[in-house]
């Protein structure tokens, strides 16, 4: 597994919770996950329900077997002084230019200087080890932005390297360029079985080929159960005998004979819906397998999400072997 997991999505995917579930199925049997979030939401906090983050590393969670998760909320601002202090080693002067409010002022008129530094951040956080010369995490776990501006988000440091091309901004943009273009790191799409998504999907791992940056796996989150086998859909529902379907209601005790029949044309509305979306979902399956990646399902969950449900998806993605 690359060190660097990348998760993007079409927003209403749930980019936010893959991510956090795959950071927890990483930090397994005594593992250490950094869990970073970039678009300043403060959804990792809810997801592990804990207080908001602040700009520092904290462990929010504790993976089977030992392992740990921690989250890092990442600040432009401070990690624009981070920078100045790392490269420039302006310390107080700084944290002076942020009270005259320089900081803010560069992230606004400079869009792309504000990737710049959350990628950085990230790839920092990679690149780091202890005394020891050992990887400070084994994993870290990007919650990236939506599909639609991942690959201008995460190859903003070319554009930066053209630019400066001399010094320690240079050196710095083609030093994160070299993680993210590497087999360190894997982009992973978070897409439904709708239409719309699977196709934003397929755009955005296009565009990312293009742009030469590792494409990881396919994850299809939401998939509702099936509740009729293909034998049951094949039978064609709308042709089952009335009768025989009255029959069998009232027998289960539903609604006495007369009851049972009016029953049988709603039965048979929703089983036609069912079909049809059987379908439909059948047939974004088809896309997504053409795709040529490595495909995972993560199921809706019944009781709707919470940390025991964000947990329950985190053995799912172990269990796919995505670990």
């Amino acid at each position: 597994m690359s060190r660097l997991q990348v998760v993007s999505g079409k927003g209403g995917t749930g980019k936010t919770t893959v991510a956090a579930a795959l950071a927890l199925a990483l930090a397994t049997e005594g593992r250490r996950t950094l869990l970073v979030e970039v678009e300043g939401r403060q959804g990792i906090a809810q997801l592990f329900e804990t207080e908001a983050l602040p700009y520092e590393e904290r462990k929010i969670a504790v993976a089977p077997g030992g392992g740990e998760v921690h989250a890092l909320a990442i600040d432009p601002e401070l990690a624009l002084l981070d920078y100045l202090q790392m490269f420039y080693k302006l310390g107080s002067a700084g944290r002076a230019l942020k009270k005259l409010g320089a900081v803010d002022f560069a992230t606004t008129i400079a869009p792309g200087l504000r990737d710049v530094l959350l990628t950085g951040k990230a790839c920092e956080a990679v690149r780091r080890k202890d005394k020891r010369g050992r990887y400070a995490y084994d994993y870290v776990v990007m919650d990236a932005p939506p599909t639609g501006r991942i690959t201008r988000f995460l190859n903003v440091n070319d554009e930066v390297a053209g630019l400066a091309r001399i010094g320690p901004i240079h050196n710095q943009a083609q030093a994160v360029m070299r993680v993210l273009k590497s087999s360190e790191t894997a982009v992973h799409l978070v897409t439904l079985l709708e239409e719309m998504p699977v196709q934003e999907t397929a755009d955005g791992i296009a565009e990312l080929r293009a742009a030469n940056l590792p494409v990881g796996r396919v994850l299809v989150n939401m998939v509702r159960p099936a509740l009729l086998d293909e034998a049951a859909l094949d039978l064609g529902l709308r042709a089952a005998p009335r009768a025989a379907l009255a029959r069998s209601l009232a027998a289960a005790g539903l609604g006495g004979a007369r009851g049972a029949e009016r029953l049988v044309d709603p039965l048979l509305d929703q089983a036609a819906e069912y079909a049809e979306r059987h379908a439909l979902e059948g047939a974004q399956r088809a896309v997504l397998a053409d795709l040529g990646l490595p495909l995972h399902e993560l199921p809706l969950l019944a009781d709707g999400l919470d940390l025991a449900g964000l947990y329950e998806l985190a053995a799912e993605l172990r269990r796919q072997g995505v670990s």
